[in-house]
């Protein structure tokens, strides 16, 4: 579905766009208008912190619903989700621990730049970000400056989706 049949083209430095270690993203089809992510290139894949996963099936394709607490260091504020589950894998955490995950494939935007990508569904309520974009996430689109943050702007004081800035 977002898969391109054209091989994928390496952006050059020069017309990569300038990102800080933590950036504004959006999830629209997921109705996250705005969510703080850490842009993270020791991690492979992307994280979205989740609670509640349950796996579905709807006429025949394998769905999973899913809330999300969008403030960070709360939980007081829940948005749902339903995505069709796109894979299922073993992801190592940063502190070297297991766990099985599911898989969903959905448009990131960010800096006015819309892709697909894939997010691993894990609760990341203990963790400063309800967010990570993992290297395969940015797909060379950016140049990263990790001493500087929000590179692409603030959101405003409150969203829609409940983020705060």
């Amino acid at each position: 579905m977002f898969r391109s049949t054209h091989p994928r083209k390496q952006n050059s430095v020069e017309s990569r766009i300038q990102i800080g270690w933590r950036e504004w993203v959006a999830l629209p089809e997921l109705g996250i208008s705005a969510l703080k992510a850490k842009i993270d290139t020791g991690a492979r894949t992307s994280a979205l912190h989740a609670f509640m996963v349950e796996p579905f099936e709807e006429q025949g394709r394998k769905r999973v619903r899913f809330g999300i607490h969008p403030f960070q260091r709360r939980v007081d504020r829940e948005i749902y989700c339903v995505a069709d589950v796109h894979d299922q894998r073993w992801v190592s955490d940063s502190g070297g621990h297991r766990e099985q995950r599911i898989v969903i494939l959905t448009p990131l935007r960010m800096g006015g730049v819309e892709w697909p990508i894939e997010l691993t569904l894990t609760n990341r309520d203990t963790m400063r970000f309800r967010m990570l974009l993992g290297r395969t996430g940015m797909q060379d689109r950016f140049e990263i400056h990790p001493d500087r943050s929000y590179l692409l702007g603030k959101a405003s004081k409150r969203s829609p989706s409940g983020a705060e800035s």
